[in-house]
């Protein structure tokens, strides 16, 4: 385990939240922060969209995992101003005044979505395998363009982007996870897309793990967050190289039990 041992979880009491709490509550001295109250865990209420409200959550924590926004890719300009651009500077500025060593930035694949529009990653998408003619498939990496593909895609391209200023103007490490497809049921067989985009629960918690693991010496990267499946068109050799994420799942083995 890394010195970042007091962390503060924004968003707390969302779905992924519950997934990270649940992870490092044994290893970590953990407070949350939410606009819901939650039990079993020391926390404060509040909105990430006032800065002034949300300062006294940062005080004495040594990195911050933050998950806090409005997290639909459909999201409109009117919420995804105030809680994911707002929010996101609020975080950062709240991890500056109070000495915060590291941030893990929940970002999201919808940073690069527009690339599902290309080929083979709108066959993909649809599953249409047949129609895919190059193998392996070519990887969309954290070197790649951003080309968000909504307001939810832009403003995480803009933590990310925020990220990078805190990191090289005040000496913050950041970590960026452009997350997959993580959702309630923990599988992929709901959706022909999440066949390719699906992360476990398992595989979301152990790369938060490892980004707070991770040495000093990383001060800034962005990593994709997708479980190891065959369909997969995002990079996770980078996080492999890292800081040693080892998926364990794979959408594959949910094959033949589709729900569409």
């Amino acid at each position: 385990m890394a010195q970042y041992r007091k962390v503060l979880i924004t968003g707390v009491t969302g779905l992924i939240g519950g997934i990270v709490f649940n992870d490092l509550k044994r290893d970590y001295e953990l407070t949350g922060l939410a606009r819901r109250p939650m039990e079993g865990l020391r926390h404060f209420r509040g909105s990430i969209d006032n800065l002034e409200n949300i300062l006294p959550a940062f005080e004495g924590q040594d990195a911050v995992v933050h998950l806090a926004a409005d997290p639909s890719m459909y999201a409109p300009w009117e919420s995804v101003l105030p809680y994911n651009l707002i929010g996101t500077y609020n975080v950062f500025e709240a991890c500056r005044i109070h000495g915060v060593k590291r941030v893990v930035f929940a970002s999201s694949n919808h940073a690069t979505g527009m690339y599902e529009r290309d080929h083979p990653y709108h066959h993909i998408v649809r599953g249409e395998y047949d129609q895919v003619d190059v193998w392996p498939v070519p990887q969309v990496s954290h070197e790649s363009e951003v080309r968000p593909d909504g307001y939810y895609g832009i403003s995480k391209a803009y933590g990310e982007a925020m990220g990078r200023y805190y990191c090289e103007e005040y000496g913050i490490s950041v970590i960026c996870l452009r997350i997959g497809t993580v959702n309630a049921w923990d599988s992929p067989t709901r959706n022909i897309r999440h066949f390719a985009t699906w992360l476990s629960h398992r595989d979301q918690a152990q790369q938060v793990r490892k980004s707070l693991e991770a040495p000093d010496a990383l001060r800034f990267d962005i990593f994709y967050g997708v479980s190891a499946n065959k369909w997969r068109f995002w990079d996770i050799d980078h996080p492999r190289e890292v800081i040693g994420y080892q998926p364990q799942d794979n959408a594959e083995e949910y094959r033949g039990k589709e729900e569409f």
